[in-house]
């Protein structure tokens, strides 16, 4: 299985670094997954709302540049759907038995998502209804997407 991650800024944090590393290194051994980053859109203090748009759209733009035209995107969105970690391992399951080998995880910005990329994405999860930062969300990405191969294979790790 092909997995990519497409995400808003480099992590700034070396915890996190370091995290992402010890996740891309578990995950090795189940698919191959490949990080790709896209520079953050500034945005001024307290912008119109036309202003918002405008950022999150170029900002969206550049990170749709990233997703493979076949390739099933998963966009990680407060307003998605809330899955178990077990219900995610099935969906991964579900997709590759349906032949999809291709999978982009998408993680917008601090500022959110456009509709663009919501409208593009094949599924919408969110992590939970509490705020993380999308630096944060990239590890847990990471640690999800690896838990969801360990369910699937029965293996230990989940409790």
């Amino acid at each position: 299985m092909k997995i990519r991650i497409v995400a808003v800024g480099k992590l700034k944090e070396k915890y996190l670094r370091e995290g992402v590393a010890e996740y891309e290194k578990r995950l090795a051994p189940f698919a191959s997954v490949e990080l790709l980053e896209t520079r953050e859109e500034y945005m001024a203090e307290n912008p119109s709302e036309a202003q918002r748009q405008q950022t999150l759209a170029k900002e969206g733009e550049r990170l749709l540049r990233l997703v493979p035209e076949r390739s099933f995107l998963i966009v990680l969105d407060v307003k998605g759907k809330l899955l178990s970690s077990e219900a995610l391992a099935k969906e991964l399951a579900s997709l590759a038995l349906q032949g999809q080998s291709d999978l982009t995880f998408l993680i917008g910005g601090a500022f959110g998502l456009s509709p663009a990329v919501r409208d593009r994405a094949d599924l919408r999860i969110s992590f939970s209804p509490m705020t993380f930062t999308h630096q944060m969300v990239r590890l847990l990405l990471y640690e999800q997407i690896y838990r969801a191969f360990k369910i699937n294979r029965g293996e230990k790790y989940h409790w």
